[in-house]
């Protein structure tokens, strides 16, 4: 029998391409109205309702990325105590946790970050990711993704030239969820070290360059060696 799977975020972009192409996996996917991250008693009652084994935590405030600027209380609430609220009701109902962090919390500076360097992020948004790793960290049943995934085809306009990450695509994320459930700890998701206007030509030719320097550290890529070495890529 398959293990229930529980996604937080079941209206989100991540979790609707993994209802599309999962095939493997048992899951669940609540919209906010019945689960709701600020609500613990929400929490409680859906999970106590289905009993999964897993509860991956994808519901986040992301972007536009000066929003965690402007709505500071906003960004607080759903990605820092949102968050604890999910590794409280986790923690007492002994579910598996997957929290789906940033690769931002690095520094950006060097590259190629390993699980075991050291964090500083570089703005708010990857500031609050950091704070729900905080609590995720103190539940040892969990596991924190540092992950930098979009939506394929590139979506945007413009993408910059000079700024390097990891950028992965949801499609390829979905892949990996099978083989990750039963990790413990921190793991970097991400794919080929490249400028994102290389990553993002590949699946959108019309695709303009830009500089990203004011708005970004140069290098945000990461070490994904032990994502690897898991996937046996």
């Amino acid at each position: 029998m398959l293990k229930k799977i529980v996604i937080t975020g079941g209206d989100g972009r991540f979790a609707q391409v993994l209802k599309k192409d999962n095939k493997k996996l048992n899951i669940f996917y609540p919209g906010k109205k019945e689960l709701d991250i600020l609500d613990l008693n929400s929490i409680k009652k859906y999970l106590k309702k289905n009993k999964p084994q897993y509860l991956i935590h994808a519901a986040a405030l992301s972007r536009p990325m000066n929003i965690h600027n402007k709505q500071i209380s906003t960004s607080i609430n759903l990605n820092i105590i949102g968050t604890a609220n999910i590794v409280k009701v986790c923690s007492d109902l002994k579910i598996k946790l997957i929290y789906f962090s940033t690769g931002y919390v690095y520094e950006g500076r060097v590259g190629n970050y390993k699980e075991t360097d050291a964090v500083l992020p570089f703005n708010n948004y990857a500031w609050s990711k950091l704070g729900g790793e905080c609590a995720v960290a103190m539940y040892t049943n969990s596991l924190i993704l540092r992950i930098t995934m979009c939506e394929k085809p590139f979506i945007h306009e413009f993408a910059f030239h000079d700024i390097k990450t990891n950028f992965i695509f949801h499609e390829e994320v979905v892949k990996i969820i099978p083989k990750i459930l039963d990790k413990t700890g921190i793991l970097n998701v991400g794919g080929k070290t490249q400028s994102i206007y290389s990553f993002a030509k590949k699946t959108n030719k019309n695709v303009k360059k830009k500089s990203g320097k004011k708005l970004f550290p140069k290098n945000l890529s990461m070490n994904v060696g032990k994502l690897n070495k898991i996937m046996k890529w």
